[in-house]
């Protein structure tokens, strides 16, 4: 009795490392979920621009986190935390200061309706990249901090308990982000874009006075490796053909998945109209990943991970066929009180979620599987090289998508040449499912290509002895 009491004690460190991660992913989601909006319509990027700013500064939060670990094992965990909310809590306040200076600096003009017509030309605009450099460095810390201070405070008993808490707290972070910035866009018009930086600075500045007064851990053994392993395991990985292969196949995956914050925020409200609720769509992928996974991966469990994920690698084409069917169907109608787009966006994203409870635990594993005896470890690191490449292609496909088929209303003289202009918006999941359809069957050769290496490796191993 004693024993199962001990299991589930867990210390004052991991509590306070799960409640500031609460904090940090609502933060993060509260602005990634309108970056693109804010990047467009309060600071006048077009599409392409504001895509492949996003794209990038998505694609440096899933690259830096390996090595920023490093350096956070060198200067301690309670620093690194410190260093990093400090630089968030500066970053998100600064998204919302920049447009203000601007503003006063008459860079920034209103329209008739009071709301932000955009940026005009100047590249004084592209400050506004310094300060997301700091959110990214500030991101990348607490990835790899928050994780490591879960693996400290736990044992081999209770560290799938623990790490179960800590995925807990980043899903319920993720969806009270989006939800509660949500309301204030819509009551604040494009206004509200700069005003949700400030809810996530408020967040972070909660978190990092946390971290000040109650963040103290006993567990100071160093478990990081240093920047040249790191490095090494990185060249590695690069290098090795299987694992660059499966990394390029699942890109396609993510490519469409963080469609969820490129393409859908835009595309809903241009065609749906602004009373649309992007954020809270979004919020249906977690919701469907929290319902389901425990029962797909019970499902699966006597399948091999390379089939599990080429199920749901076949469910991804599904999903975007149904996010372009909402543009076909009557615009007049509505399907349960909601916009046709609305409602099949919703449609598409449930697919999406389910689609990802049969790829995403089962990557890990697959992925671990390939890595060299004792190496797991530094090698996941590198897991996330997927979304690191989908940020980029994807978030730059989906700019120049959204340009040439569902472009800003504001760009024409009247709803007609705008209505004509999008006329065909839906092609762009078209683009999309073709990708997730290509990936899908990619990873049916993949598999018989590598069962057929083994195969050979295993007989020409027997053949020596």
């Amino acid at each position: 009795m004693d024993t199962a009491k001990e299991k589930i004690k867990w210390s004052k460190a991991f509590w306070v490392a799960n409640t500031v991660e609460l904090f940090e992913r609502a933060a993060y989601y509260g602005v990634f979920i309108a970056i693109t909006l804010y990047l467009s319509r309060i600071l006048g990027f077009d599409d392409i621009q504001a895509a492949t700013i996003a794209g990038v500064f998505s694609a440096c939060l899933y690259l830096l986190p390996t090595f920023a670990g490093a350096l956070a094992d060198k200067i301690g965990f309670r620093s690194s935390m410190l260093l990093a909310f400090s630089l968030l809590t500066i970053g998100y306040a600064g998204l919302g200061i920049f447009p203000t200076l601007l503003e006063s600096s008459g860079l920034v003009e209103y329209s008739m309706t009071t709301k932000f017509t955009g940026l005009l030309e100047s590249n004084v605009r592209y400050g506004i990249i310094p300060i997301m450099v700091l959110i990214v460095i500030g991101g990348s810390f607490i990835k790899s901090v928050i994780s490591g201070t879960v693996a400290k405070e736990t044992t081999p008993e209770n560290r799938a308990k623990g790490f179960s808490i800590f995925y807990s707290m980043v899903n319920i972070g993720s969806f009270s982000g989006k939800t509660i910035v949500e309301p204030l866009r819509k009551a604040l018009g494009n206004e509200g874009l700069i005003t949700l930086n400030y809810f996530s600075a408020t967040m972070t500045l909660i978190a990092l006075i946390v971290i000040f007064f109650f963040y103290k851990s006993t567990q100071h053994a160093g478990e990081g490796k240093s920047f040249r392993q790191i490095w090494q395991a990185f060249i590695k990985v690069c290098t090795n053909a299987r694992l660059i292969a499966l990394i390029l196949i699942i890109t396609g995956f993510w490519m469409v998945q963080h469609q969820l914050y490129a393409t859908m925020p835009k595309y809903v409200l241009r065609l749906a109209g602004e009373g649309a609720s992007p954020s809270w769509y979004a919020n249906v992928n977690p919701l469907v990943v929290v319902l389901t996974v425990n029962l797909v991966t019970q499902l699966m469990r006597k399948r091999t991970a390379l089939t599990s994920m080429t199920v749901g690698m076949f469910i991804m084409p599904v999903s975007a066929l149904c996010m372009s069917y909402g543009n076909i169907l009557d615009a007049n109608q509505t399907i349960m009180g909601m916009h046709p787009v609305a409602f099949m966006m919703v449609i598409g994203i449930v697919f999406q979620g389910l689609a990802e409870t049969f790829i995403s635990p089962r990557f890990l594993e697959y992925f671990s599987l390939q890595a060299p005896k004792g190496e797991e470890g530094l090698y996941l690191g590198f897991s996330h090289l997927h979304s690191f490449i989908s940020s980029l292609v994807g978030f730059g496909l989906s700019g120049y998508l959204l340009d040439k088929y569902c472009p800003e209303k504001t760009l024409f003289a009247s709803e007609a040449e705008w209505a004509s202009a999008a006329s065909h918006a839906h092609y762009i999941w078209y683009y999309f499912g073709a990708i997730a359809l290509v990936s899908a069957i990619a990873l049916i050769i993949y598999g018989q290509v590598t069962k057929k290496i083994d195969k050979k490796h295993i007989l020409n191993n027997e053949d020596r002895s």
